[in-house]
C-alpha cells in the first residue's frame, strides 16, 4: 500500500458502464483512495461532475477513467480551486464524430431488444488489448460489472457522451499538475489522442502502457499504478518536466 504524504486525497472515477470495481487494484494499492461508485442514471457530464462536487473531498487529487475524464474535466472547469492534480486516462477531448450517435445507439437498441449481456458482450471485447480477449480472469469480472450496470444505465450514459460539452479549449487553462496516461493497444481512444490532449495541457506527463487496450486500470494495474504513484509525488503548484512517451 502506498501512501503519498503530499497529494490530496485520491479519488477515482470510472468511465460507461463502470463503476468502483474497475479500480480494485488502484484502491488496493493507495491508501484512502475512494472511487465514485459508477454515476447511475445520470444523464448528462455536468450533473455527473455537480455529482462528485457534491460528495467528494474539499481539495482532491481527481483521476478519471474513460467518461470519467470527461467528468473529471467538467469538474476543473466547475471548481479548479478543488483538483490539486488531474489525471486522464483512457479518454478523448473531441467533439461527436460521424457514427458516433449510430454506434452508440445500434448498441442500446441491442440491449433492449435482447437485454444487457447481449449488450456487453457487443461492447466489451473492443475495450481491451486484442491479446486479452479471451483472457477470462480479466474479462468475465469486467463483462459481470456492466451487466449489472445494466441498460438503462447505458442509454442514461450515452446521452450524457452525445450532449458532452466542449473542452478542448479548457485543456490550455489547466494548472495543476496532470497525468495523461493510455494502453498502447486502446482501439477505442488511442494514444494520437492522448499526445494531442498532452500537447494542449501546460507540462502534461504522458505515459503510453505497453501490452493494455482501453480498460488500463484493470488490464495493467501495476503499470498504470506506478504512473499514479508518480504523479502523486508531484509538488503541486510547480512546473512538470514533460516526460513523454513511455512504451
Amino acid at each position: 500500500v502506498i501512501v503519498s504524504s503530499r497529494a490530496a486525497p485520491l479519488l477515482l472515477l470510472p468511465g460507461l458502464l463502470c463503476d468502483s470495481r474497475v479500480f480494485a487494484e488502484q484502491l488496493r494499492h493507495f491508501a484512502g483512495a475512494t472511487a465514485v461508485d459508477g454515476f447511475g442514471a445520470c444523464d448528462s457530464i455536468p450533473a455527473m461532475a455537480r455529482h462528485v462536487l457534491e460528495t467528494g473531498p474539499a481539495k482532491m487529487s481527481l483521476l478519471g477513467h474513460s467518461m470519467g475524464a470527461r467528468v473529471a474535466l467538467e469538474v476543473v472547469r466547475m471548481a479548479p480551486e478543488r483538483v490539486e492534480r488531474l489525471a486522464l486516462v483512457s479518454t478523448g477531448t473531441h467533439t461527436i464524430r460521424p457514427g458516433e450517435a449510430e454506434k452508440r445507439h445500434a448498441l442500446l437498441a441491442l440491449g433492449r431488444e435482447q437485454g444487457a449481456d447481449a449488450l456487453v458482450s457487443r461492447w466489451l471485447p473492443p475495450m481491451v488489448a486484442p491479446a486479452r480477449r479471451s483472457d477470462q480472469a480479466l474479462i468475465a469480472p469486467l463483462h459481470l460489472m456492466s451487466v449489472q450496470a445494466g441498460v438503462d444505465t447505458y442509454a442514461a450514459q450515452i446521452a450524457a457522451l452525445l450532449k458532452r460539452p466542449e473542452v478542448e479549449s479548457l485543456l490550455p487553462q489547466i494548472r495543476c499538475p496532470t497525468l495523461v496516461a493510455v494502453g498502447a493497444d486502446d482501439e477505442w481512444s488511442p494514444p494520437e489522442q492522448h499526445r494531442f490532449i498532452a500537447s494542449r495541457i501546460p507540462d502534461a506527463r504522458l505515459q503510453i502502457i505497453a501490452g493494455s487496450g482501453h480498460m488500463l486500470p484493470a488490464e495493467a494495474p501495476d503499470a498504470l499504478n506506478q504512473a499514479i504513484a508518480g504523479w502523486l509525488e508531484m509538488p503541486a503548484g510547480s512546473t512538470i518536466t514533460t516526460m513523454g512517451d513511455d512504451e
